[in-house]
């Protein structure tokens, strides 16, 4: 009897889609993530689906089907059996073609219209065998995001992998390490200072969230950001995405960091402003439009992970074992203000970015942001959500984000990596020493993303050349 169980629960197993993974799986709302893998060898198609099945299907999501009880039925997770077979995809590509870049980036737009098959788990990895620029050959990841949030899918990714100078040790990934207060409350004085502060500390809080909510409330009524050359028409997300990315140097942005007493986001943050600065500088014609940068309201919608990130080894744990461990889609949404216009002083855009950042940490917004749509989602139903979020995003112009990647070289079963770049919109992603922006765009509102990221690299490098110039940078010894 004890078998039958355990096989019909196998088979029957079932889980109700999180609020947030409602909101991916509307038609309104179908987002995926792509990411992108070059590998440093030809691709063996045969060792990839060997790897997928000892670690990829095992996890709960990458074996369920999405079903629902007709048009009223709340959608669920059922697992099922996979057939990873099905879901790896080798494409016949000639052999003679001249432009290999340009043909992945044509591939990876296509897959951007592509919907992905409701009888499977959604997922699937397309192996390219395709030399590029960067890589040998190249593999691209399709995850639908109601899987789980961006944050834990690249954990799971990187849960599969393993470093490529020992096959049987998982990648280093750096973990941030917070402190709150101080160390020591001795002293009488010492603790009313330290009361004092958190009482600052409160009220600064109950502000900041106080106006970013009002600002988030009239964002979803009415407050669009300046019509600028990259501000989307309605209707873009239904037009096939192009992306692009660039390989730059760990060492410049960590240069910049180091000497200015910031944090990478704070420098990529800046780089970002600086070079969408210079990217609209050209766009616009005439010298009264640059002028009128300063001016302009350009935001970005950024998603953030709410829950407590699984560690890739409690993941490869799960999949080895075929356990459980915490997984979801759980994010609020905060509205971040870019700063653009161009500055004499290229270390102007990194200080903004840092202020912009150091206020948004004391806030709640994204808290708030949850909790809300949540509450309409409970009470209005799906399509209410849908509208509001939609609303939030046409009134934004862009989407921003990073993610934390391994120190060290890394192999996906196998195949040893020269980049991952994952996207959805864009994001900045750290590998092996090297920061790869990946920038995922409409063509018919950016028609040149090449230029797009060459503004970015040459702002990192007028940054860098500013810090060397003033002697802020001391290399260590």
């Amino acid at each position: 009897m004890g078998v039958e169980k355990n096989t019909a629960r196998e088979t029957v197993e079932e889980e109700p889609l999180s609020p947030c993974s409602r909101l991916f799986n509307s038609p309104d709302f179908n987002c995926a993530i792509i990411v992108i893998m070059g590998c440093k060898v030809k691709g063996n198609a045969l060792a990839i689906i060997d790897g997928l099945k000892h670690t990829l299907v095992n996890h709960p999501r990458f074996s369920s089907i999405l079903m629902s009880n007709g048009k009223k039925g709340k959608p669920r997770w059922v697992r099922t059996k996979v057939k990873v077979e099905d879901h790896v995809i080798v494409p016949d590509i000639d052999p003679n073609i001249e432009n290999t870049d340009q043909y992945l980036e044509e591939y990876i737009s296509k897959l951007t219209t592509t919907p992905m098959c409701l009888s499977k788990p959604l997922w699937e990895i397309h192996l390219l065998g395709l030399k590029t620029s960067n890589a040998e050959s190249i593999g691209l990841l399709k995850i639908h995001h109601s899987l789980g949030d961006g944050m834990s899918l690249m954990s799971l990714f990187l849960a599969c992998t393993r470093k490529t100078s020992d096959p049987e040790a998982l990648p280093t990934v750096a973990v941030q390490k917070k402190q709150f207060g101080p160390t020591c409350y001795s002293g009488f004085f010492n603790k009313i200072w330290w009361l004092f502060v958190g009482l600052w500390f409160i009220l600064r809080l109950v502000f900041n969230t106080f106006v970013d909510i009002l600002m988030f409330a009239l964002t979803i009524c009415f407050l669009r950001d300046t019509e600028t050359p990259l501000l989307a028409k309605p209707g873009s997300e239904l037009i096939p995405k192009r992306f692009v990315h660039r390989i730059i140097s760990f060492d410049d942005v960590k240069v910049v960091k180091n000497a200015m007493k910031l944090t990478v986001n704070d420098v990529l943050l800046g780089v970002t402003q600086a070079g969408l600065s210079r990217y609209l500088s050209r766009r616009y014609a005439t010298p009264k439009s640059k002028e009128s940068m300063r001016r302009i309201r350009l935001r970005s919608a950024i998603m953030i992970n709410l829950r407590p990130n699984t560690g890739i080894e409690a993941l490869a744990d799960m999949m080895a074992k075929k356990s459980k461990c915490r997984w979801g889609n759980l994010f609020g949404y905060i509205l971040l203000p870019f700063s653009v216009g161009l500055e004499t002083d290229p270390l102007e855009y990194v200080r903004r970015a840092k202020a912009t950042v150091d206020r948004k940490k004391h806030s709640l917004e994204a808290v708030f942001s949850m909790a809300f749509f949540k509450l309409i989602l409970k009470v209005l139903g799906l399509k209410a959500s849908v509208v509001l979020v939609r609303k939030v995003i046409h009134n934004t112009t862009l989407t921003f984000s990073n993610v934390v990647g391994p120190k060290e070289e890394i192999t996906f079963h196998g195949h040893p990596l020269s980049y991952i770049a994952p996207s959805v919109f864009g994001h900045p992603h750290s590998y092996e020493n090297k920061v790869i922006i990946s920038v995922t765009v409409d063509p018919t509102v950016v028609p040149d993303p090449h230029k797009m990221c060459d503004d970015f690299v040459e702002s990192l490098k007028l940054i860098k050349a500013s810090v060397l110039e003033r002697g802020l940078y001391k290399m260590e010894v």
